[in-house]
């Protein structure tokens, strides 16, 4: 007797919306047993993760300022997922886009530079991250290099990149011998959009690129070209898409946003660029991307989740002296129950004896 995996013969939609909804609920009872493995209060692990975060106007923006770079990240994933591409070094397109679209802001520190000098910057990080991006992509067209591989190793390429950068030539000269550039001037910031705290208007340009993605994908040719390539390769081809350049453009869009979630990231939080600017965006916009369902809008609310948690995480430290690894903890089995809800919906377990064949 085995047991044999089969494809559905049909799946149902209310099992692809709520199977996502049913792996969070799962991953949280296992984060439940977890804490109560470490001998603390899974009720109150709960309310510190979950609900306290949202009782609070400053814990809201933080969520909004988190989200920002997931929801950016994860819809250049999309791209690249749709079209059965694994991207995994988003975190090092992350940190190019920062490093390149910081070049104006640096070059122009100590002027009165307008507000050109931000829209520069932003276009510029997109450029860095998307350009990044072509190595992986042209090494599959070119070689058949999986970009599994390549993707992931360029990302420590980009981190100790940006050390050297900001440990070497581009060290603040009054900065007392710390790692780190000048602070950036007002003028190559991104505007806050309230007076009591840090939100940016970087969420506003993630909720357009969401919307545009949203558009692409499901109103446009492209889209559909992009859809079919991952979906069926092989009537992808005989309907003339062009399976090679799909890649090319599928990653230069990954990593395009992912570009310019960095430079968002640092012109609009941080405010100037250090050794570290990331706490692992790159790597945790991949669960966004699939607890999203692989849908632009979808990836809002991923998103959500996954801030939640990891300011919940924070004041879960402070509150029940709960390690902070155990937020990273929780990100690794929402991600594996929602691919294995995934995988439920769209196959079925069949038990075989052992004379069939």
């Amino acid at each position: 007797m085995r047991l044999d995996i089969e494809p559905r013969a049909e799946v149902s939609k209310l099992a692809q919306i709520l199977s996502p909804v049913l792996a969070v609920f799962v991953a949280v009872g296992i984060g439940g047993l977890i804490v109560l493995a470490l001998g603390k209060s899974p009720v109150q692990a709960l309310f510190v993760y979950f609900i306290d975060p949202l009782s609070q106007s400053w814990t809201l923006q933080e969520l909004a300022i988190k989200g920002t770079p997931l929801v950016l990240i994860a819809s250049g994933l999309v791209y690249c997922f749709r079209s059965n591409l694994w991207n995994i070094g988003a975190e090092g397109q992350f940190t190019v886009g920062a490093i390149v679209g910081c070049i104006l802001p640096l070059a122009t520190h100590g002027m009165d530079a307008g507000p050109w000098v931000i829209v520069l910057a932003l276009i510029m990080g997109a450029i860095g991250g998307a350009l990044y991006a072509l190595i992986p992509a042209m090494l599959k067209v070119w070689f058949g290099v999986s970009e599994i591989l390549t993707s992931l190793m360029l990302v420590y390429v980009a981190q100790l990149g940006l050390d050297y950068l900001v440990r070497g030539p581009w060290r603040d000269p009054k900065g007392f011998n710390f790692p780190q550039s000048v602070v950036f001037e007002p003028g190559a910031t991104l505007p806050n959009l309230m007076s009591d705290g840090r939100l940016h208007a970087g969420i506003i340009l993630a909720l357009i690129v969401v919307g545009i993605s949203w558009f692409v994908l499901t109103r446009t040719l492209f889209g559909f070209g992009i859809r079919v390539s991952g979906a069926a390769p092989k009537a992808a081809r005989f309907a003339g898409f062009n399976a090679k350049r799909m890649v090319v453009f599928a990653f230069l869009i990954s990593g395009g946003l992912a570009g310019l979630a960095g430079i968002v990231e640092v012109t609009g939080q941080i405010g100037q660029l250090q050794p570290s600017i990331s706490p692992g965006y790159g790597f945790t916009a991949i669960t966004v991307a699939f607890l999203g369902r692989l849908h632009p809008v979808g990836l809002v609310l991923g998103a959500f989740i996954v801030s939640l948690t990891v300011i919940g995480g924070e004041s879960a430290q402070i509150a029940m002296k709960l390690p902070l690894d155990l937020t990273t903890v929780f990100q690794g089995v929402l991600l594996m129950c929602v691919l294995a809800a995934d995988c439920f919906s769209t196959y079925r377990v069949r038990i075989v004896s052992g004379g069939a064949r």
